[in-house]
């Protein structure tokens, strides 16, 4: 099946993946839009999955001043080689990041984290289960792993810390 170039550009702005991508997830799914993004969502979840034990030694601190100057974070992101955390998209990614915190004021990394009899909600007190500020149809870990799939390594978040100004956390 010849998958019209409009359907591909259509595809890469709703999906932000590669166009040979786009190509192949219309025509694995005869040319069928929705399904062509679920097709992108799984692919990305599978390349996730497999890269979720590689060692990230590498990576980035993100600093984020919000333009009040009450608010300032540090995020640590890391990836496998220093040729990732030098694009653009891993840091543009840590950026976001570091946003996130800034507005969401997250108290853990993930659920795996919290204490288990935590009284919080999970989605409100864990950064990776939380609506993305950017587009809350989508938390933050499906943020990462589709970056995942975008840079072929694996990207966790190493750490973060959130500055409030005269608030003692």
């Amino acid at each position: 099946m010849k998958i019209p170039v409009e359907a591909v550009k259509e595809l890469r702005n709703r999906t932000n993946v590669g166009i040979s991508d786009c190509n192949k997830a219309l025509s694995e799914v005869g040319g069928d839009m929705e399904k062509a993004i679920e097709f992108l969502k799984r692919r990305g979840a599978a390349i996730a999955e497999k890269k979720k034990d590689e060692l990230v030694t590498e990576g980035v601190i993100e600093a984020y001043i919000h333009h009040t100057r009450h608010i300032g974070v540090l995020v640590e992101l890391n990836c496998e080689t220093d040729f990732v955390a030098r694009t653009d998209e891993f840091r543009r990614l840590a950026r976001d990041l570091a946003m996130q915190v800034a507005a969401t004021c997250p108290q853990f990394i993930s659920s795996e984290e919290m204490p288990p009899k935590a009284e919080t909600d999970p989605q409100e007190a864990c950064l990776l289960s939380q609506p993305f500020i950017k587009d809350p149809t989508r938390t933050v870990q499906e943020i990462i792993v589709e970056a995942i799939a975008k840079v072929g390594e694996n990207i966790k978040v190493g750490r973060f810390a959130r500055f409030e100004l005269g608030v003692d956390h």
